[in-house]
């Protein structure tokens, strides 16, 4: 008589070892070099990621089991790039276009630095969708401007948000922060009032905050208290020998007393102070100012500052990135491109751009941190594609590649206390990943020459990024 309890074990037994293994899951780039901003140079890597997850690094020889590989083989792995300072919403032309031209360049975060948000908000959603393809983004909301708003929808679009008192300002960032951005931006036109306000604020509610310098403050006053400053712009007032004067003539001028346009009334300050203040540099002056400034994150937009120095459409590449465009906004920029490359050809004026590259440098020399950031689509500014040349023109300013790199992986992170979860690639941080075929640091143009992205754990080909912009355009070249 058979024995019941053997026979019960025997059928588990059985039962047991014939259910098959669980599926391997997970993507692994295998036998590729890894750079990244924090542990450098590793080479013979195997990275494997599930989900948006990078769950496993390893020597390539190591044993396998995942459900997908692409072979790095002579390729190079760097986390995935940021442009830290965009406009999402300043050209209606672009429609729903930039997520995929930013995606094709490798830029798999943006942070959208200024848009009303009846207008971002959409976009953020349409991007955030769990199905969408797209970069992840961090928003601002409109700029937090004062009595005089520059970007009022008269002179220049709508984008930002008038604050003429202290208890104006600390409603309007109740208010963003219950709409849910990720960080403030403060504009030029505030008074030192309504700035301490908005500074209070955004710190009690917990917001990043970001900033030009406003015309009614020196730089060294008011950079101590925000995060980020944008373009180095006013920073040479406070770096010229006479800074305490042409800081006595703004306010004068700030009164307004001819009714100027916010647009306007900025504007001429520029034009009247930005090259004597530039001209008047002093040393000892600016290493007063950069010391204020020592934790201040810098976004120079290089790319923007020192346009006269390599306009874009000088570039090799240049009608590649045309090619990407929407109709609608390629069509008037190739036609702006031929009227520059038929027009006579003159000396043109380069020194603010050759001051914001020395600046850039010292104040890298000083350890002062940088982000990488271009104001796309400001400037013939091709979304994703202006990073970098962005990235180009930190490395002339003297940054190695490796820290230009940093500057828009690492530092970006930095920003939003997310550095535990972003901007170098290690086990436990978020699938966002660029392949190489070429080595950054030999040139750091060669954060073009892109094999594939990684994005929120997707792995897109070079044909799916293709698909991501304008296909006819891209195939017909």
């Amino acid at each position: 008589m058979i024995n019941q309890k053997a026979f019960l074990a025997c059928l588990v037994f059985f039962l047991v070892s014939c259910q098959s293994e669980p599926a391997p899951s997970g993507t692994a780039i295998t036998n590729v070099t890894v750079i990244d901003a924090v542990n450098g140079v590793r080479e013979n890597q195997t990275v494997i990621f599930d989900g948006d997850d990078i769950t496993a690094i390893q020597l390539a020889d190591a044993a396998l089991s995942v459900s997908e590989t692409v072979d790095g083989s002579g390729k190079y792995l760097i986390p995935g790039l940021w442009d830290f300072h965009v406009h999402l919403t300043f050209d209606d032309r672009f429609g729903d276009s930039m997520p995929g031209l930013f995606l094709s360049y490798g830029i798999t975060s943006v942070r959208d630095t200024g848009g009303q948000l009846s207008k971002v908000l959409p976009v953020v959603e349409k991007m955030r969708a769990e199905s969408a393809i797209s970069p992840r983004v961090f928003y601002a909301g409109p700029l937090l401007d004062g009595t005089f708003l520059v970007y009022d929808g008269i002179s220049l679009p709508e984008i930002g948000s008038r604050n003429a008192t202290p208890e104006e300002a600390r409603a309007t960032i109740a208010d963003l922060k219950s709409r849910g951005v990720s960080f403030i931006k403060i504009y030029e036109m505030v008074t030192p009032a309504v700035f301490e306000a908005m500074v209070e604020a955004a710190n009690e509610l917990g917001l990043p905050i970001d900033s030009h310098v406003p015309l009614s403050m020196r730089a060294s006053t008011a950079g101590p208290f925000v995060d980020s400053i944008e373009h180095l712009r006013n920073i040479e007032m406070d770096c010229a020998s006479n800074a305490a004067e042409l800081h006595e003539t703004r306010l004068e001028l700030l009164q307004n007393p001819d009714g100027l346009t916010g647009g306007k009334l900025r504007a001429s300050l520029h034009q009247l102070q930005r090259m004597p203040a530039i001209a008047n540099y002093d040393e000892a002056r600016c290493d007063q100012t950069l010391e204020a400034l020592s934790a201040t994150m810098q976004v120079p937009t290089l790319r923007l500052n020192t346009f006269m120095m390599m306009p874009p459409y000088l570039r090799d590449d240049w009608q590649d990135a045309l090619a990407r465009l929407p109709d609608a906004v390629r069509e008037p920029w190739q036609k702006t491109t031929d009227e520059q490359l038929a027009a006579p050809q003159t000396e043109p004026d380069t020194v603010f751009g050759e001051w914001s590259l020395f600046l850039t440098g010292r104040m890298h020399g000083k350890g002062i941190p940088i982000g990488a950031g271009t104001d796309a689509p400001l400037g013939l500014s091709v979304p994703g594609y202006s990073l970098h040349s962005e990235l180009e023109m930190l490395v002339r300013a003297g940054l190695t590649p490796l820290e230009a790199l940093e500057s828009a992986t690492v530092r970006p992170a930095e920003y939003f206390s997310l550095q535990d979860e972003m901007g170098s690639i290690d086990v436990g941080k978020k699938a966002d990943m660029v392949l190489l075929d070429a080595n950054p640091l030999d040139d750091i143009a060669n954060t073009k020459r892109i094999a594939a992205v990684v994005t929120k754990g997707k792995l897109l080909t070079s044909d799916d990024l293709k698909s991501l912009v304008q296909p006819s355009q891209v195939e017909s070249r």
